[in-house]
């Protein structure tokens, strides 16, 4: 394979992960041919165990956080030669074969944007973690197969976007659409740039030949908390503002409202209700800026046959979100 690869890691106080992280990447099968570690202002001294311990690691310190979009923005801008970028979280740890799969993956499927790997619960490896992707008309965004045997999940598929917490994506086509969204600071951003791809005719792919073994929740701290419930709320506003016509929005309305309010409820249950409806206010003031930033994807009525495709999705995959698929 003659694509030159690079893989990118956003790092906040990641340093518990970042020894067998690194070590992984060292072992693969098709070594990349740059590692970017982009350190968002840690304190704990992962920036400086990575400078003595992997002088190979090409290391960026911030001196603040800039989420995990403006890290990896770096590393891929960082990534210029490169044809491929792969975005890995700090506390993942590939498997020997993780490079090599999604590059070959990416040469076969020329109309690809990015395409996801398997990611196994590094407690359980035997369920997983992530296959994939998805988002639904109720307004959420879902992985699919989350805690389900891994063995039933080995088929290629298509999927709506790739989980960038261990994924490939194409240089070029970045280059094309722009890159990660830093409003969104965290969370929902591969959903965004994903579902931009796919307005601009690209797809995404999962390849579960790609493995890698994934703890997560490790920068945030725990599945819910107020850092990831306020943008969450605030991005799914945001993410459909951004990437759907008025008239998209209008037809989507009756599912919408429902969805929002289920979450609402469950995020009042968890103790974030207050959270969760100040992040949708900010969602909306977030979504003026956006508009008026030039960030949201205008309608073209030759991408009339792709919004079709996409909406009809957005409908099956509430099925599949609701049925557990």
């Amino acid at each position: 394979m003659k694509a030159k690869t690079s893989v990118v890691i956003p790092n906040y106080n990641g340093r518990a992960y970042l020894v067998p992280c690194l070590k992984a990447l060292a072992d693969q099968t098709l070594v990349p041919d740059r590692i970017i570690l982009v350190d968002n202002g840690s304190t704990d001294g992962s920036a400086d165990l990575v400078e003595r311990e992997f002088p190979a690691v090409t290391l960026i310190r911030f001196k603040e956080n800039t989420g995990f979009c403006g890290a990896v923005n770096r590393g891929i801008r960082d990534s210029a030669d490169m044809d491929y970028v792969i975005l890995l979280n700090n506390d993942t740890r590939a498997l020997p074969t993780f490079t090599e799969e999604l590059v070959r993956a990416m040469e076969k499927r020329r109309r690809a944007f990015s395409c996801q790997a398997k990611m196994l619960k590094m407690d359980q490896p035997d369920l997983l973690d992530d296959a994939g992707d998805y988002y639904c008309a109720l307004g959420w965004a879902f992985a699919r197969g989350k805690g389900r045997p891994a063995g039933d999940y080995d088929r290629p598929k298509q999927i709506f976007s790739s989980c960038a917490g261990a994924a490939i994506y194409r240089k070029s086509v970045l280059d094309q659409i722009g890159l990660f969204d830093e409003h969104h600071f965290a969370y929902l951003e591969d959903t965004d740039i994903g579902w931009r791809a796919r307005l601009h005719g690209w797809k995404n792919y999962y390849i579960p030949k790609a493995e890698v073994l994934h703890v997560g929740s490790a920068a945030s701290g725990s599945v819910y908390n107020l850092f990831k419930v306020k943008n969450t709320s605030r991005n799914s506003i945001y993410l459909i503002a951004k990437n759907m016509p008025l008239g998209q929005i209008i037809l989507n309305l009756p599912l919408l409202i429902p969805g929002f309010l289920i979450k609402a409820a469950f995020f009042t249950a968890k103790g974030f209700g207050g959270e969760y409806i100040r992040g949708i206010l900010k969602g909306f003031s977030l979504s003026r800026r956006g508009r008026k930033e030039g960030r949201h994807v205008n309608f073209k009525a030759s991408r009339l046959p792709i919004y079709v495709r996409i909406q009809l999705e957005l409908w099956a995959n509430c099925i599949r979100r609701l049925v557990q698929f």
